[in-house]
């Protein structure tokens, strides 16, 4: 590390217009390939998965994006001549529009089940060639604008579907900005140095602007999520501006205690910047953690915000200490270098709310433990309800078009009709047709039904399906109780002595199979991220009880962020009110995803906090002295760091994406309770109680683990070196500030 950082330090233009390069020529790349995102949530092996292959194939014609044209009127019926003329000379040019395949009609034969029982409400379907991941927005937006011109008083039009979705503004990057500003003030008001503000934030920024353009260009090698993109800068920005942070911190006070610029560079990048790349090589482990499930939608995600991580961390060792050269001394406010020109090297100590803090949770380890542990196991309760489900249209905020034809279709028609199950089979004789024609009847009387479509066979006559509408909502419990009913009890009795095998596939059946998957391999999952986390931990610390702590710490603030998550969007606290559309079930996805992003962000502030403890317990073998040492000269910097990182994360609910602001809610919530409960309070408490027993470690493991650092002996050499020149000044100011230093409270 030392040696990189003297080569970015006298080759600094050079790395400077280096990263400049490569930002501008992925970006570049980006623009001329265009980028390919599928959210695609089929699992092979699946019956949902089966279910589509075998549509696929016998039906190519239904593989493009199907979406609705619903209209309403409060008085009067749709039948009525004027009503129905406008409609109908609508869909004409709507079924003319680019891209639009199909456009089936209320008004035409078949059509008559397409208008509601008190004739207030109509629909109809808009078939695209394409599926939703190849439609262009523009066409999508000709459809809905088209629709839209035939709003009148009285008549109201209204559009759903994957591909009018494309349409709905997502807030643009007044998320990214928000974010941005807010890390730039909490940085100004720590520095007081604008230059030293803006260099993390552009450190950052340059990191993650060439990750989210390579994502781009990721999406034409493998399957990615289209919200990745978004994921991985939310997560860049954060981590990115934070490490960043540490590392001006660190160079900023070499500054102080009179090193050059460049000594305190590469002081900075071999110390800090050695956690920095420590703690960025967990969350990296932690998010490919998600590669042992094998599912190809989550193995883009993982790598996606892997990109990112490792990008931003990049350029934290080698593009930070480039800037922090070029702008030399004013790292330091005007202030601080004129008292460093009148007084000399003075070096900061822990003293103020600080240190008084950590004097006072070593008198009360019991007391600040218990509340803690007590707030953590409050948050966490509504993890235990749990819904992993699907978050369909109808959870879009009431403002939305998709969100109000969702409504209109479930007023009119009943909520199953926003997501019906569709049932697919191979024929094989007059024998299985008689049976399948003669089903309806049979499927009609089960419960939770509430109408069914004729059966549609391909050309050849060996593939059929047919529709069922629920009575319930595609993201209700009671449909995916109906999905299972269908599977294991109704289609196998009807299937008995015939060569059939039905499956049952669509929305709810997908989405169900898919947290299935999710739900069989999440322990293994989350075993094989934290053994990997705590083997880092057991190498870095050399102790058995710091990982497991850390573990248990990591574990705890997960399930109080699920917590967090299951209140605001599953129960509705609040989500309509912060634009977060309406309560519904959490994504199948997201407790992976989230799982590895919260592990990965905990150990963070874990490796910053204890490998500040652990130099100290090196040095003297003390252990309050070391814990109260550790926690007095890191808390203010975690404290601004966690500032940070929650702004960010919580500026990313004004993205207008429900996924989106999800992960920005867990994400801050975690951060917030890891920082100022966890990591300030309980950890603190718990090394109190425990003692010497924190360092412990056997013999025979010592002796056979790898010796590996992460703040290196070399960081009190360079300091013990200014010893002499400053002991009387540090004498002259503890007795001017009449502070008592903390590493003066008697142990």
């Amino acid at each position: 590390m030392a040696a990189l950082a003297r080569w970015c330090v006298r080759r600094r233009l050079v790395v400077v217009l280096l990263w400049l390069l490569a930002l501008g020529g992925v970006s570049a790349a980006a623009a001329v390939t265009g980028s390919v995102y599928s959210n695609d949530y089929e699992v092979p092996g699946t019956e949902s998965g089966r279910a589509t292959q075998l549509l696929q194939d016998g039906f190519p014609h239904l593989g493009g994006d199907s979406d609705t044209v619903v209209w309403h009127l409060t008085s009067g019926s749709v039948r009525d001549a004027d009503v129905e003329q406008t409609m109908t000379a609508t869909l004409d040019k709507i079924a003319d529009l680019p891209g639009v395949a199909a456009v089936v009609s209320p008004y035409d034969d078949a059509g008559a089940a397409r208008i509601s029982a008190d004739g207030h409400t109509a629909y109809a379907t808009v078939t695209f060639a394409d599926s939703a991941e190849d439609i262009d927005a523009s066409q999508a937006k000709a459809v809905v604008d088209t629709a839209k011109d035939a709003e009148a008083d009285g008549l109201q039009v209204e559009l759903g579907g994957s591909a009018v979705a494309l349409t709905e503004s997502s807030g643009g990057h007044v998320a990214e900005i928000v974010g941005v500003l807010v890390a730039a003030v909490v940085l100004f008001l720590a520095f007081g140095s604008l230059a030293a503000s803006l260099l993390p934030i552009a450190t950052a920024l340059v990191g993650v602007g060439t990750a989210y353009a390579g994502i781009g260009l990721l999406g034409h090698a493998m399957t990615v999520a289209d919200f990745a993109p978004m994921l991985g800068m939310l997560i860049g920005l954060g981590v990115g501006i934070d490490y960043a942070l540490f590392i001006v911190t660190r160079h900023r006070r070499g500054l102080k205690r009179g090193l050059s610029v460049a000594e305190s560079v590469e002081n900075a990048v071999t110390t800090t910047g050695r956690a920095v790349v420590f703690a960025g090589a967990t969350v990296c482990i932690a998010l490919l953690g998600m590669l042992i499930l094998r599912l190809g939608f989550l193995n883009g995600v993982a790598i996606a915000a892997s990109l990112t991580v490792v990008l931003t961390v990049a350029s934290s060792v080698t593009l930070l200490p480039a800037l922090l050269s070029l702008i030399g001394m004013r790292a330091l406010s005007r202030r601080e270098r004129r008292r460093l020109a009148e007084h000399g090297p003075e070096p900061e100590l822990p003293t103020g709310f600080a240190h008084r803090w950590s004097a006072f949770v070593e008198r009360h380890p019991k007391l600040l433990g218990g509340i803690a542990l007590l707030v953590i196991t409050v948050l966490a309760l509504p993890t235990l309800g749990l819904h992993l489900g699907t978050s369909d249209q109808g959870n879009d905020p009431r403002s939305a078009t998709t969100r109000q034809a969702y409504d209109l279709l479930a007023d009119g028609f009943g909520p199953g009709v926003n997501g019906p199950l569709t049932l697919v089979t191979r024929v094989d004789g007059a024998e299985d047709k008689l049976l399948l024609d003669n089903l309806d009847a049979t499927i009609r009387t089960t419960e939770g039904i509430a109408s069914t479509t004729p059966v549609t066979y391909d050309t050849g006559g060996d593939l059929a399906y047919f529709t069922i509408v629920p009575e319930s909502a595609p993201q209700s419990q009671q449909t995916s109780e109906l999905v299972d009913r269908l599977r294991t009890e109704v289609l196998p009795r009807a299937e008995t002595g015939t060569s059939l095998d039905i499956q049952v596939g669509g929305t709810t059946a997908s989405y169900d199979d898919f947290a299935d998957i999710i739900v069989g391999k999440l322990p293994l999952f989350v075993g094989v991220v934290i053994g990997l986390g705590c083997l880092l931990l057991l190498l870095a610390f050399r102790s058995v009880g710091i990982p497991l702590k850390a573990a248990a710490m990591n574990v705890a603030a997960v399930a109080a962020s699920f917590g967090v998550v299951v209140a605001i969007f599953q129960w509705g606290w609040g989500s309509e009110l912060l634009g977060l559309g309406r309560a519904g079930p959490i994504e199948p996805f997201l407790p992976v995803i989230m799982v590895s992003v919260l592990f990965g962000l905990s150990m963070d502030y874990q490796v910053f906090l204890v490998s500040r403890m652990y130099e100290e317990w090196l040095e003297t073998r003390d252990n309050r002295r070391a814990v109260r040492v550790g926690l007095a000269e890191t808390s203010r910097v975690i404290n601004s760091a966690a500032v940070i990182m929650i702004s960010v994360f919580l500026a990313f609910v004004l993205s207008g994406d429900r996924v989106i602001a999800m992960f920005g809610i867990a994400l801050a919530a975690a951060v917030a309770l890891d920082a100022f409960v966890l990591r300030t309070l309980l950890v603190p408490a718990l090394m109190h109680l425990l003692g010497g027993a924190n360092w412990w470690l056997p013999g025979w493991l010592d002796r056979r683990m790898p010796r590996i650092s992460i703040e290196p002996p070399e960081r009190r050499a360079a300091h013990e070196r200014l010893t002499d020149v400053v002991e009387q000044d540090v004498v002259e100011q503890m007795e001017r500030e009449r502070d008592e230093d903390v590493r003066d409270i008697p142990g």
